[in-house]
């Protein structure tokens, strides 16, 4: 039986999304609650600059209908530190803001290391280990993605799997695309939308991505979500998405 295949993009705020993929004189305060019906996730980029409140996170729960995932892009408090090991107490200081106010609608945490940070075994394993499972009774799932070439590396991989944390695979992007299944779900960026195709990608590229995700979601949850790239069509290469991986669509 396959796993869920949830497909979103980064983030909900975006002049340009007015009028292309918001209708014509939505509301800003309506835009959240379009966007949870027109995709099945998000990836949330405000995490990652500013600490948010519990407010906040209830609020984005009580938008969002039954099935929806919020990913939460981890700090860069905590991934932009020279030693990861050393930052139990931020990373404490995030986890304690409030996130178990989103209940079953929260996602993987994106924790996105900065593209000068190499790979160093000792540090990353001592930073992993302070990544704690439970919340408040509430499960966490935990993804890595790496933006240096050293995270090629067979012993990275070893111990995302030790732990059942996910890499995150830049899957189209500048960034190393490490395609590992370490975790019982997966997460994929696709950063290749571009200019001139209505729906981010050309047909045959949306096919092979709709193929793709199938075929992970044979044993692991999908979480893919359309960023960078031409980034005013992320939303309608997402939707594209979904309703290619529909149920009852040609495979």
């Amino acid at each position: 039986m396959s796993q869920p295949i949830r497909i979103g993009v980064g983030g909900w705020t975006y002049q340009p999304w007015r009028g292309t993929f918001y209708p014509d004189g939505l509301r800003q305060a309506d835009e959240l609650r379009f966007a949870t019906r027109a995709l099945t996730a998000l990836e949330v980029n405000g995490t990652f600059y500013r600490t948010q409140t519990p407010g906040t996170f209830r609020n984005w729960a009580r938008q969002a209908p039954e099935g929806f995932v919020f990913a939460l892009k981890a700090p860069r408090y905590v991934t932009s530190r020279r030693v990861l090991a050393e930052t139990g107490e931020s990373i404490r200081r995030f986890l304690d803001s409030g996130l178990e106010e989103l209940g079953p609608k929260l996602g993987p945490i994106n924790w996105q290391l900065p593209p000068t940070k190499a790979f160093d075994c000792a540090d990353l394993a001592g930073f992993l280990d302070r990544l704690p499972d439970r919340l408040n009774g509430l499960p966490l799932r935990h993804a890595v993605e790496p933006r240096h070439d050293s995270f090629h590396a067979p012993a990275f991989a070893t111990l995302l799997a030790d732990r059942g944390i996910a890499v995150v695979q830049a899957a189209d992007g500048p960034y190393p695309s490490i395609d590992a299944a370490t975790a019982p779900f997966a997460y994929l960026r696709l950063m290749g939308t571009r200019e001139g195709e209505p729906l981010g990608y050309p047909d045959p590229e949306l096919d092979r991505w709709a193929v793709r995700l199938r075929r992970i979601a044979r044993d692991r949850e999908v979480l893919a979500f359309v960023i960078s790239g031409h980034k005013v069509l992320n939303p309608a290469a997402a939707q594209e998405l979904i309703r290619r991986l529909a149920p009852g669509k040609p495979r």
